[in-house]
């Protein structure tokens, strides 16, 4: 739950006392924006959006074109800029990139990786999946089609979201968006966790990004660390626990 200020309890004591209400001001970040990854959108956040709305917090759910990492920094700059306040910057998996690269905005706090990539500077999706180790699972991408790329629909939920309901991960597999080979390409200048505190959920059961490679970057991001069991879409099983991190990243920017 969101913290209030000493100045505002006063105030609800103060006012308690004379028969009147008031809402209580916060003090710390109080919004939340949340990126989506490749091949899936924004509805995946449904169930952290409700979790989080549900305790008070501001909420943006980004649409990433997935056409480039500079257009998918301009859609995430544009929610933080209409954000009232200082802002929770949250990524799963390729939205990784894009809050590392879009975080060093001003008002974002923190940066959230779940199951996410989280480049160092002059890294991309490209290199940081160029040379896995052996017996790390392969992702099931097809051949790039105009420059976009795929999974294999009937290897989607194994790869992608085995800890999910069968007709959900069906229905993921088949709403597939296209993800732009450019975005995988493309390079952070100046990595977020560099300067902004940073926070990781580890995916225990990732079949797209290995758990170690999650812990690698973590660790070397110097990120406050949880682990779950779970798939790469552990924010559509696991709600509770995707949102219980981003409410301590949120109270810890008080």
């Amino acid at each position: 739950m969101l913290k209030t200020s000493l100045l505002a309890a006063a105030a609800s004591l103060t006012l308690a006392a004379t028969g009147t209400t008031a809402f209580a001001a916060d003090a710390g970040a109080k919004n939340v924006v949340l990126v989506h990854g490749g091949f899936v959108d924004g509805a995946g956040w449904k169930g952290v959006y409700d979790i989080l709305k549900k305790d008070g917090y501001t909420v943006s759910i980004v649409q990433n074109p997935t056409t480039s990492l500079a257009a998918d920094v301009a859609a995430t700059r544009q929610a933080i800029d209409k954000a009232d306040g200082s802002v929770v910057l949250v990524g799963h998996s390729y939205g990784g990139v894009v809050i590392s690269e879009a975080g060093t905005h001003e008002k974002v706090q923190s940066v959230v990786y779940i199951a996410a990539f989280a480049p160092d500077k002059g890294e991309s999706v490209s290199s940081l999946i160029a040379n896995p180790p052996a017996g790390a699972p392969v992702p099931p991408i097809l051949p790039p089609v105009d420059g976009f790329l795929f999974l294999d629909k009937a290897k989607f939920a194994a790869s992608f979201a085995a800890d999910v309901d069968a007709e959900t991960a069906a229905f993921m597999a088949d709403s597939q968006v296209p993800w732009g080979v450019e975005a995988l390409a493309g390079a952070v200048t100046e990595p977020a966790w560099k300067t902004k505190p940073s926070y990781y959920l580890v995916a225990g059961e990732d079949r797209m990004i290995p758990p170690a490679a999650q812990q690698m970057m973590a660790k070397r991001a110097g990120s406050t660390v949880v682990e779950v069991p779970g798939s790469h879409a552990v924010y559509v099983s696991n709600p509770k626990a995707v949102a219980d991190l981003i409410e301590k990243a949120a109270e810890t920017a008080n």
